[in-house]
This record gives C-alpha cells, structure tokens and sequence, in this order.
C-alpha cells in the first residue's frame, strides 16, 4: 500500500511564484523594479523524515521532468555551500509543482528557497537565506538580482533594489490586469546574455532602454500606485517598448499580445526576463474568456 507523504509529512511549506510590473534587466543595474507574489503558481514541498532511511526526492505535477533533470544539480550547489554530503541527510522530500519553468513566474526561485528553508527546518546553519538561495538561483540565471528570490522568500509586494534595504508593501488597489501564458518559453540567461550584448554593442542607447524602464518603475513610486487607467497605459507601454528595444519578443509572443489586445486588452506587456514566459495584460472590462483560448490569472482589481 502507497502511503501518501503528503498527508504524513512533518513539515511542509508553500513558495508562490511572482510577477513583475516592472523594472525587469534594468534592476541588474541598480533600477528598482516592482514586483508581487503570484500565490495563484507555486512549489509546495513536504517531508517525512521516517518515510526513508536515504535521502529520497519524489517530484510531482508541472514541470516535473524538468525539476528531475537538475534537482540533485540543486542539491548538491546547497550542499557543497554546507559543506556536508548528501549521505547525511535522510527522509523522503516531496516537491509537488504548480508552476511552469521558463515561464517568467520564478519557478527557479521557488525551488532554490524551498531548498534553503528545507535545510534551515533541519537544523543547518544559514546565516542569510536570501544570500544562500540566490547561490543557488544562479544555477539557473548565471547571473541574477536576486528579485525573484526575495519576493519568494518574504511573499510580500516589494520595491526590489540591488544592494538596497526591501521595501515591502500592501498590495495596492491595482486596475483590471491579467496574466496569461504567450505559449513560448524563455530562459533567463539567454535574456539576460541578449541584453548584455546590446549593452556592449550600444552603450549609449543601452543606458537609454535602461533608464526608460527606472522611470517607468519611478513613475508608479512617485504617485503610490495612485494612476488613472491611461497612466497605467503609458507605464505598460513605456516598459514594453524597452522589451522591444532589447529584442526580447519573438513573433509568437508579439501575435500572443495581438491577440489580446484584439479581444480588448488597452496595453500589455511581458512579465519576466523576455523571449516568452506570461504577459501582463490591462483591462478596462472584463475580457470575455470564451473569446480567449488560454488561461487568464487576475492580478489586479479582479483577483
């Protein structure tokens, strides 16, 4: 008989997912950016210690033959910074997904703070869980903010800067917005490579892109979230335009964004590190869903 670890574990724990409004590449450089928890995609870990003399993972649901192929990478990256072996740890961990990898949701920084706080439940010091799970992210990303990992780790609305203090607050009154899937993946590091190379190529219009997106991030500061729709418009559309400028929207997610736009959406843009992943879409209506053949996850006014 299966006995489910799930319903014996003796420790458990959630890490939600996240979505950007903006200030995505830019914030590498030092920009703020404007990010919130996605509880609606997440990584739910649980863990039976008697389940299993070896130290056993089991991975179920989204992505999961994604998260087999370099969990033990994970492990072992958090290990070495311990400085113990794998032999030490025993039990059954079970990693259950409901967040898509590549999509610009922070899959990778669920996984590397679930790991931090899974060795944190079992005694190992870590002094900074934000310095440790970031090691670990940057696996994934070569070279990261760190934006990802610390709304996951606090799971709260912040104003994310580099080398800066988080500055955490309540979700706000946001307009009508969505999210929804452009069906192509991207993967950071190529994203974050693309825009490296426009940096060195273009130095002068780089700096530019980069610093239309802070004013874009600094416009939503400057007024508390307090924006009428055609702000809000103007701020989606200025932090797209650096999106285009990097050559970070393949046709397919340029025909995704048509399409919603199309059906009424007023401004969109991509939510993520680019090449694909979810976009952020405005409303002043609710879209009709029948007309739209993918999933909407509401994220402002209507969530």
């Amino acid at each position: 008989m299966n006995v489910d670890n799930t319903q014996i574990a003796d420790w458990k724990l959630q890490v939600p997912g996240k979505w950007i409004l903006a200030g995505e590449h830019a914030v590498l450089r030092g920009s703020p950016a404007i990010v919130f928890p996605l509880k609606a995609k997440y990584l739910n870990l649980y863990y039976s210690k008697s389940a299993s003399k070896d130290f056993e993972i089991k991975i179920t649901g989204t992505s999961s033959t994604e998260i087999e192929l370099i969990i033990w990478s994970v492990f072992e990256k958090a290990l070495a910074e311990l400085k113990i072996k794998r032999s030490d740890l025993s039990g059954l961990l079970t990693i259950e997904s409901h967040i898509k990898f590549g999509a610009g949701m922070g899959a990778s920084a669920t996984l590397a703070v679930g790991v931090t706080q899974f060795l944190k439940h079992l005694g190992y010091e870590i002094q900074d869980a934000f310095i440790f799970a970031k090691k670990i992210e940057d696996l994934f990303h070569g070279e990261s903010s760190g934006v990802d990992v610390a709304v996951a780790l606090h799971q709260k609305a912040m104003i994310f800067q580099k080398n800066t203090a988080n500055k955490f607050f309540e979700t706000p009154q946001l307009p009508l917005m969505y999210l929804s899937y452009s069906g192509q993946r991207g993967v950071t590091k190529d994203c974050v490579n693309q825009v490296k190379k426009f940096l060195n190529d273009f130095p002068e219009q780089a700096s530019a892109v980069d610093l239309k997106m802070k004013n874009a991030v600094e416009k939503v500061i400057s007024l508390n979230f307090d924006m009428k729709l055609d702000q809000w418009k103007e701020v989606l559309d200025q932090a797209q335009s650096c999106f285009e400028m990097w050559n970070l929207v393949p046709s397919s997610v340029q025909q995704h964004v048509d399409l919603l736009i199309n059906a009424g959406a007023i401004s969109c843009k991509m939510t993520g590190s680019g090449f694909g992943g979810f976009v952020l879409s405005l409303w002043q209506h609710k879209p009709d869903m029948t007309k739209l053949p993918f999933e909407m996850i509401a994220v402002g006014s209507d969530s």
